[in-house]
């Protein structure tokens, strides 16, 4: 087990939560993807506390949870009763909530603290197989339902320093993410997912963009190809943008981590 030290800036993660409950209840479907989250601990190491970007928590302005120990959010429907008795009880982390909520408000953006919320399941799913033993203190920070790419960037700028104190965060959302389309195995709904997909590995993973380039692709993502075929709505895209401005400050370049079918569609996981 890798433990990185406090003058090492731990990774951030972006990564495909895949179905509801179903990576953790034997769907065979994401077993290429619960084989990636059962190994990522391996090269992310045993971080001091994990920050979660959920695609299923917005506020109208960042908010943190703030809570010692969090209950789940058991936000999915019409699954077997086993998916609603899941435990991860993970602890929260109320001091570096406080810490986080000092940096978003530092950067100029008022922020709030949620001491009441628990965790939803984008959190809690990848994690119960990343870190299965619960012990690592958790917590949530929200979406902004402005939905605005250039907003999310500067979010993840804002908390960017909490890497120092080797705390992982991780955007968990969906690189594809158009319901309807999912389980259709036409040839116009994959080849929009595969279109969009090149270019997202391309924007986040090619060395030879700029800084300025990069930034520009990612703020104007609804011009990449068949962009609104893969996401209708923007949530579940909308965590990588907080993670890239979290790691653009030191680790710009992402690493493709994971990029195969889930569910009949290619996504893929990227790590700075």
């Amino acid at each position: 087990m890798s433990i990185r030290s406090a003058e090492t800036r731990s990774p951030v993660l972006y990564l495909p939560h895949g179905g509801g409950p179903l990576p953790v209840l034997g769907d065979e479907r994401h077993k290429s993807l619960v084989a990636f989250l059962r190994g990522a601990a391996r090269e992310l190491g045993e971080p001091s506390a994990i920050v979660v970007i959920s695609a299923h928590w917005e506020a109208g302005q960042p908010t943190i949870t703030s809570a010692s120990h969090p209950e789940l959010i058991y936000d999915y429907y019409g699954f077997p009763p086993e998916s609603y008795e899941l435990k991860y009880p993970a602890p929260g982390e109320p001091r570096l909530a406080n810490e986080i909520h000092e940096l978003i408000e530092a950067s100029g953006v008022k922020a709030k603290l949620d001491d009441r919320r628990g965790f939803d399941h984008g959190l809690f799913i990848p994690l119960m197989l990343m870190y299965p033993q619960a012990r690592i203190p958790c917590l949530q920070l929200s979406l902004l339902n402005s939905l605005n790419p250039a907003q999310h960037i500067a979010l993840g700028k804002a908390i960017a320093d909490v890497r120092k104190q080797n705390v992982l965060i991780v955007g968990s959302g969906m690189s594809y993410h158009n319901l309807k389309e999912f389980f259709a195995s036409d040839d116009k709904s994959t080849e929009a997912c595969n279109r969009f997909d090149s270019w997202l590995r391309e924007t986040c993973a090619n060395a030879t963009l700029s800084a300025a380039e990069r930034e520009k692709r990612l703020i104007e993502w609804e011009q990449a190809p068949a962009a609104r075929a893969c996401h209708p709505r923007e949530e579940h895209l909308l965590p990588l943008h907080v993670c890239y401005g979290a790691a653009s400050v030191e680790t710009p370049i992402a690493k493709i981590a994971f990029n195969q079918d889930v569910m009949g569609k290619r996504v893929t996981a990227l790590i700075w």
